[in-house]
This record gives C-alpha cells, structure tokens and sequence, in this order.
C-alpha cells in the first residue's frame, strides 16, 4: 500500500526570499543616517550631488518595479529572483568600493535594479509556495519584513555608520545575500515552462520607465523648489503625458506591459489609492521623527536611532495577528484599524511632545501607537492588492502596488525636507508636519472602505 509523501513545507520558501526582500527594504532608508559620514569623506561634492546617492535608488527602483513584475510573470519568478538578487549583491560590493560621488550614484543605480527584479518576483514566490487559505498571513508577515526593514534602516545604518563606516552600510549586504542566493538555487522549483510564446511589451516598459521616472523626479525637485517653479512643473507635466501615453499604448497592445483591466475590480483601485496615501504618510512620520530627536532633543544619531526601535518592533508580532484576522473576516477591518492608529500617533505627535525631552511619557506611546498601527496596515496593503488576482497576475500586481507605495514614500520625504529642512526648525513645523500625516492616514482609512477581501463562506 503506497502512501502519499508529506507536502514539503513552505516556510524554507518563505524565509529564503525573505531575506532577499528584507535587504532591500533596508537599502531605501539605510543611507539617511549616512548622509553626514558621506558629505565628510566626499567633502568637494556639492550637496545636490550627494543626494543623489540616495534619490538615484529610489527613483530606479520605482521605475523598474512594474516592468520587473511582468518579467517575472513572463519569464519566470524563480529566474527572476536570481538575476536581480545576484545583482543586487554585485551592486552592493561595487557600492562599498566605489572611489566617488559619481560611482557610487551609478552602482546605487545597478542596485536599485536588482532590486526591482527581485521584489515582485519574491512575492510571487511567497504566494504559489502557499496555499489559497494561508496566503492571507504569508503575505502579512512578507509586508511585515518589507516594513520592518524600511523603518529599522536608519537606526542599523546610524550604529553602523558611527561604528565601522558609512561602506559598511553596504558591505552588510554581503553575507544575507550570499545565503538567500545559495538556498534560493536548491529551494525555489524550477520555473514552469510558459503555456504560449512569451512576449514583453518593449515600448510600453519604456513609457511607464519614463513616466515613472519623471514624476519621482518632480516630486524630488520639491526638495530645492517650490512647486509652481518650472524644474518641479516640468517633469510633473511630463510625466503626467508620458503616463497618458502609456495607458493609450496599453489600451492597445495585446500584452501590455501592465494589464489594465487589473484596475477594473474595485478592491484593487481601492488598495493602490490608499497605498499612495498611507506610503506619504508613513515617510513623513518616520522622517520626521529623526528630525524632532535630533532638532528638538538633540539626541546623537545612534541614540535617537535606538529611540526609534520599540514602534518597529511591534510590526512583525503584529502583521501575524492582521493575517490570522484577515484570513477569517478580510483585510478590510485590519487596514481601517491601522490607518487610524497611526492617524492617532500623528495627533498624538502634534500635541504632546515639547522642548523637554520626556520619552517614556511624551515620546514612548506614540512609538507603541504607530508601530502597530504599521504592523496592521501596510503589510495588509500588499495582501488586500494580490487578494483578488490570478497567478499569472501575481508579478505584475504585486509590483505595481509596490511601486505605488515607492512613489508615496518619495513624495513624503520629499514634503518633509520642505516642511522641516529649512534653516530655522521649529517645534511648530514638527507639529504641522504631524497634522499632515495623521490626515494622511485618515484619508487612508477611508480609501480603504471599499476593500472587500472577505473569505466566501
């Protein structure tokens, strides 16, 4: 009598592009704590320059996530995976070794493109790991590594930075990548072979590059220029039309590099508007937090680094509860509970904190607040967007809500250099500055009403 083997755990899966993924969240906020350790070693470069150390990453890795979406749904997540990873690693090293401003602006550049071919490919990979009913909490706790990592980065950078070196912020890379590309090659399946020939629509990866490109460069332009100036209107505009352009393109070609009929379903319009909305939000709150420790406290970069930690590390216990509530009852419960907490902290922000430090009493609650807050949703976020697609759309929806969030993020650090980076920083502009985001977030809460993931019964 023959009995059937075991099916094969999926947590090994789980954990290996993990790894991947956590690093690369990292990498998007790591160099923030960096910055004054890089404008010592690279004392002649012009502050502009040096910003694009950081800009360069995020405006690539906006750019290319959706087109590396479709790659993986085209040419195979598992492939995918292992050229952006080992990629990435490259990058890494090469950012580490780079000799100036200018090399190390274009490796960050071959980082942020590693990257982008990774990420949708590692959620594809989380999602056909598992089965229908545990996906719910397997994509929490994937959204949960993603945001812990954004939001650790500056206090693990500023420890590293003050202890070892603003390189070492990218030779950490180096160890988890190599482990993550090693059990990748003997964990992940093979790729499937494709049921029909595989096509990639050239043009249209190029117009969405372009379009995204523009419009996080407008949003970036803000830091320098107020928005009506033509450096900010410019690209704006451009990359509105270009944007328009694309979606003619879409409507018509056969295989677009964006299938658009992924907005149709009202769940996921609902989803990337909130995204947007809750992604400005969460860069301002956590922006802004270091500038109020070290402005306003005058906490040193490693201790308002540790200050930081407690809210992160209510995320991951966290996103396990919101996946377990949203396999039962759907994430819209979850997302809604988590927008308005962090709304909460927002206010809470704007009105309890003053000129003398107290942080268990003043700073602590708000810490506790937002983490969690951040633990229900945005980890959801990214299980509300896949919730209601096929497998075949995995790749491409999943980045497309990812690059929807970059573009919020950007746009938040961007409102935050505006609002708090002048040469006069104020209690005043903190507290205006948490207005904004718990509104934000409130707006968020209510974007997400429409959402309906809930189980049939």
């Amino acid at each position: 009598m023959q009995t059937s083997s075991p099916t094969p755990s999926p947590w090994p899966v789980f954990f290996t592009a993990s790894v991947a993924v956590f690093l690369v969240s990292l990498d998007a906020t790591v160099l923030f704590a960096a910055f004054p350790a890089l404008r010592q070693s690279f004392a002649t470069a012009a502050t502009t320059d040096l910003s694009w150390v950081i800009n360069a990453y995020t405006v690539v890795y906006a750019a290319l996530l959706v087109p590396a979406g479709r790659l993986a749904d085209t040419h195979g997540r598992r492939r995918m995976f292992l050229l952006g990873l080992g990629l990435f690693l490259l990058a890494s090293l090469a950012c580490g070794l780079a000799p100036g401003v200018g090399a190390l602006v274009a490796t960050r550049a071959v980082q942020a493109a590693g990257a982008a071919l990774l990420t949708p490919a590692s959620l594809s990979i989380v999602l056909a790991a598992f089965p229908v009913e545990k996906r719910a909490v397997a994509v929490s706790l994937w959204g949960a590594v993603s945001g812990l990592a954004a939001a650790v980065g500056p206090s693990l950078g500023s420890w590293l930075v003050d202890s070892l070196g603003w390189r070492w912020a990218f030779f950490i890379n180096l160890p988890p990548a190599l482990w993550s590309l090693w059990r990748a090659r003997s964990r992940l399946a093979p790729d499937a072979a494709p049921a029909a020939p595989r096509r990639v629509d050239a043009v249209g990866v190029l117009l969405l590059i372009a379009a995204v490109g523009a419009l996080t460069g407008g949003v970036l332009h803000l830091e320098s220029h107020a928005w009506y100036q033509p450096p900010v209107l410019v690209a704006l505009l451009a990359g509105l039309a270009v944007l328009a352009l694309f979606v003619a393109w879409a409507r018509r070609h056969p295989a677009p590099a964006v299938d658009l009929r992924l907005f149709a379903h009202p769940t996921y319009r609902a989803v990337n508007l909130a995204t947007l909305a809750f992604g400005t939000a969460f860069a301002m709150m956590f922006f802004g937090f270091f500038f109020f420790m070290t402005g306003i406290w005058h906490y040193s970069l490693p201790r308002a680094g540790l200050a930081m930690t407690p809210g992160p590390l209510m995320v991951v216990p966290t996103a396990l509860l919101a996946g377990r509530i949203a396999a039962r009852a759907g994430h819209r419960p979850v997302l809604i509970a988590g927008c308005l907490l962090v709304a909460a902290g927002g206010l809470w922000q704007a009105h309890v904190p003053g000129l003398t430090p107290a942080y268990l009493t003043h700073w602590l609650p708000s810490q506790l607040m937002t983490g969690i807050g951040v633990g229900l949703a945005m980890p959801s976020l990214a299980g509300a967007a896949v919730a209601s697609l096929g497998p075949t759309h995995f790749g491409v929806g999943s980045a497309v809500n990812q690059a929807v969030r970059q573009f919020g993020s950007v746009l938040g650090v961007a409102l935050t250099v505006v609002m708090l980076g002048g040469a006069v920083f104020t209690l005043a502009d903190y507290q205006k500055l948490s207005h904004s985001y718990a509104a934000l977030s409130l707006l968020a809460a209510v974007l997400c009403l429409p959402v309906n993931t809930r189980p049939a019964r």
